[in-house]
């Protein structure tokens, strides 16, 4: 058992198992906190129950009765379960705190970490900063919405390492005393309003991420995001920023078709392997992160003439026949299959659909231009065919994915681009959007 003074916890419930409650629960027990674990759910969670009850916890599943919060004093929330949840509207009325397991992993660093978000690009973003710490011989954990959860790194991590987060609304929305060393604000779009509410909202939880910053902490931020321009007008931090279309000598920008940072020219465009004008700002970004900590030249350099991309964000698959076919599972709103869509000068066969969030797609319309068929699927289907049947593109509506990929190749022509990037959430057919992407990855192979 570790030291349990350092995490100033004495009762805690977390709600919500999942991958984060699960790590945030078994860290809490290791430090000596008494943990009751509540999820409405059973089916699905028999090993991790098992476990947490072995390791000392109480668990209640099935339903979230408010006896749940009897003699609690803080809840450990999963970050997808929204406040105006019943048994979350009762804890605020009894004044108990509500955080995710960001401020536990916060708490628990014992090296600097940093910490990305935006709606768009953080996991890009974070690969390509990671990579190129990792080339450079410098000691990174990467976690957050990418995959481990952060609570379980931060707990097994040394003061030597950093801890390098991608963080999502969600997740910012409990934070409290969480401060990154370095942070970094990629964009905003309006996004996860079934969730925020309102654009304000989502605005606040973003700029969590930078709240309790201080001068001797570091704000990369997009200057070329007029809402970003507002929000980092409160920060203390040290402001960095980073910009397509103009020159900063104290930042990272494009200019004359190579990518410079304070000055210096880093590498060429044309060198740049990943693909996607988007991507750009993207590495601008990790660029400003990677060279602030610390990361050379030629390990820079290596990473962005090699990365092509991490696996369901434009990811290649397969070249069949002359098709290529790209997935881009994690494009989950809008803006995302704006930006892959223009990554793309070729005849595109774009498969897309997904939840219906309540939101339009009237924006997707100026990026439909070279879209040559839309093969769709999902509760948003007819949404899209009707902004397809406006731009007059022939589409058609199907039940899986296997028929969206031999749909797709049937109706191509040798030099297209098949693309998967649905602007849409997966939760209406699939449990994750890597589910949708491998089962888009799985019928290319077997049409290969």
């Amino acid at each position: 058992m570790k030291n349990q003074t350092i995490l100033p916890y004495e009762h805690v419930l977390v709600l919500g198992l999942a991958k984060s409650g699960t790590a945030a629960a078994k860290v809490l027990l290791e430090h000596g906190i008494a943990v009751r674990v509540n999820d409405g759910k059973t089916a699905g969670n028999e090993q991790s129950i098992n476990e947490l009850q072995a390791l000392g916890a109480e668990v209640i599943t099935g339903s979230h009765p408010v006896s749940v919060l009897e003699d609690v004093t803080t809840i450990v929330k999963n970050p997808g379960i929204p406040y105006e949840h019943p048994l979350i509207q009762e804890a605020k009325n009894r004044q108990v705190p509500i955080i995710t397991e960001i401020e536990l992993a916060g708490q628990l660093a014992k090296g600097p970490i940093i910490g990305i978000t935006g709606s768009n690009g953080k996991t890009t973003t974070t690969s390509l900063t990671g990579e190129m710490l990792i080339q450079s011989n410098l000691s990174v954990k990467i976690a957050g919405n990418i995959g481990t959860a952060a609570v379980e790194v931060a707990n097994n991590a040394d003061s030597e390492e950093r801890l390098l987060l991608e963080l999502s609304s969600f997740q910012l929305l409990g934070v409290q005393s969480f401060r990154p060393k370095i942070s970094a604000l990629l964009n905003i779009y309006e996004a996860h309003l079934d969730y925020h509410k309102t654009v304000d909202n989502y605005v606040q939880a973003k700029s969590n991420i930078f709240k309790n910053q201080t001068a001797e902490d570091m704000l990369v931020y997009n200057a070329d995001d007029s809402t970003i321009l507002r929000m980092v007008k409160d920060a203390r931090a040290r402001l960095v920023p980073f910009s397509v279309r103009k020159w900063f000598s104290d930042g990272a920008c494009l200019h004359e078709q190579a990518i410079y940072f304070q000055g210096e020219r880093i590498v060429d465009v044309d060198d740049i392997a990943l693909v996607g004008e988007h991507n750009l700002a993207n590495i601008l970004a990790a660029i400003s992160i990677a060279k602030s900590c610390g990361a050379t030249d030629e390990a820079i350099k290596y990473v962005l003439k090699t990365f092509t991309g991490v696996r369901h964000r434009l990811q290649f698959v397969a070249n069949i026949q002359g098709r290529s076919f790209y997935n881009d599972s994690k494009a989950t709103n809008v803006l995302a299959t704006q930006k892959a869509l223009r990554a793309f000068s070729q005849p595109v066969i774009l498969l897309a659909g997904g939840l219906d969030r309540g939101n339009g797609f009237q924006a997707l319309k100026k990026d439909l231009t070279h879209v040559k068929k839309m093969v769709l699927f999902g509760e948003t289907a007819k949404k899209i065919q009707s902004i397809a049947n406006e731009l007059k593109i022939e589409s058609t509506i199907v039940d899986t994915m296997d028929e969206a990929v031999k749909l797709a190749y049937n109706v191509s022509s040798k030099g297209d681009v098949v693309l998967l990037s649905p602007a849409c959430a997966s939760w209406d057919q699939y449990r994750t959007f890597e589910e949708r992407g491998d089962m888009f990855i799985q019928a290319v192979h077997k049409l290969a």
